[in-house]
């Protein structure tokens, strides 16, 4: 397939043979930089190496290239050898998506050259001008920092999902990332999980409170919808579920909070589960935590509120809310 395609650019006349290399002629394409903005001599600012003397334009990038006897390589029509690193992502996504394909993603990074490269040589080798005649839409990702400084190994500052779960639910991790907009860096910490955790907690509790009422059947809130299908802008969709919560108990508060959760994938634990009430909690000691709760209704009782917050500050440094309700005092790990 990367072959068949390489053959397409030459015989086009946007790509051509050069000792023993194939390169793409990027001034042949008119439309080159249109993803990124950047003009086609930008590519070449602050190049420090020297540009090869078989390029026709200093910009032109490498298709196939020769490669000795002891390098990976496959017979081709240009000899022994092997592609340039850009021609497999378009080779790949023509055979196995079709051309154009709705969906294109990648890191910030990626924008240019590499995605500016792959457009360049899936528009040229099939004759068309227009950019969306290989992808329609583009997702380029900002990277994710660790309490401000790049995640690297030579830093030992790598957050593996599979450790952090252990501290934190899944869908406070979800939220967390998806916290900012995709398109902007985004700098992890556990204050911000634990930030997110509080958040989330604030809508299972009121859909714990509307436990024993049925769900009405509801589509996604529009003003959520509307945030989403603006460019994915989670955390306003986000703000606009927080300000469902203005309403008042009912049948359909509570499906529109499960609706617009269920798309974003949140929502989806027992609220009882996820608030953790007493018979639920690990690593408390229940015995401790009804000794203070009951210290305090007896301060309370005896109109002691001094003794009555101390026992509540004292639960709190334990990880433990509690809450007043008609049944009676409940608790749960923060």
């Amino acid at each position: 397939e990367m072959i068949a395609l390489i053959e397409a650019l030459v015989e086009r006349k946007h790509a051509y043979v050069a000792d023993g290399h194939v390169l793409f002629h990027v001034p042949s394409f008119k439309g080159y930089g249109g993803l990124s903005g950047r003009e086609m001599d930008d590519q070449l600012d602050g190049a420090r190496v020297e540009v090869a003397g078989y390029k026709k334009y200093a910009g032109d990038f490498v298709l196939w290239k020769p490669s000795s006897a002891d390098e990976p390589g496959w017979d081709s029509p240009w000899g022994f050898g092997r592609t340039g690193w850009h021609i497999e992502c378009s080779a790949m996504a023509e055979k196995h998506l079709g051309l154009p394909f709705d969906i294109h993603g990648g890191g910030a990074d990626l924008k240019f050259p590499h995605h500016e490269n792959e457009i360049a040589q899936s528009c040229c080798a099939h004759g068309h001008d227009d950019l969306a005649s290989f992808a329609r839409a583009w997702v380029h990702n900002g990277f994710v920092t660790v309490n401000g400084e790049k995640m690297s190994k030579s830093l030992g500052n790598v957050v593996l999902v599979h450790d952090i779960v252990q501290q934190f639910p899944g869908e406070a991790l979800r939220l967390t990332l998806l916290s900012a907009h995709y398109r902007q860096p985004l700098d992890w910490s556990e204050d911000k999980v634990r930030e997110q955790k509080k958040f989330l907690d604030r809508i299972y509790l009121r859909l714990a409170q509307m436990e024993g009422m049925e769900a009405e059947k509801c589509s996604v809130p529009e003003p959520v919808m509307q945030a989403l299908c603006d460019d994915l802008n989670i955390p306003r969709a986000m703000a606009e579920i927080s300000a469902l919560l203005q309403d008042e108990n009912s049948p359909r508060l509570k499906g529109e909070l499960l609706a617009a959760g269920c798309l974003i994938g949140l929502l989806q634990v027992n609220p009882s589960e996820w608030l953790a009430y007493k018979g639920n909690a690990s690593g408390i000691d229940e015995a401790a935590v009804e000794a203070l709760i009951q210290k305090r209704s007896a301060a309370k009782a005896a109109k002691d509120w001094v003794s009555a917050d101390a026992a509540r500050d004292e639960l709190a440094a334990m990880g433990v809310v509690i809450e007043d309700t008609p049944d009676g005092v409940k608790w749960r790990v923060m």
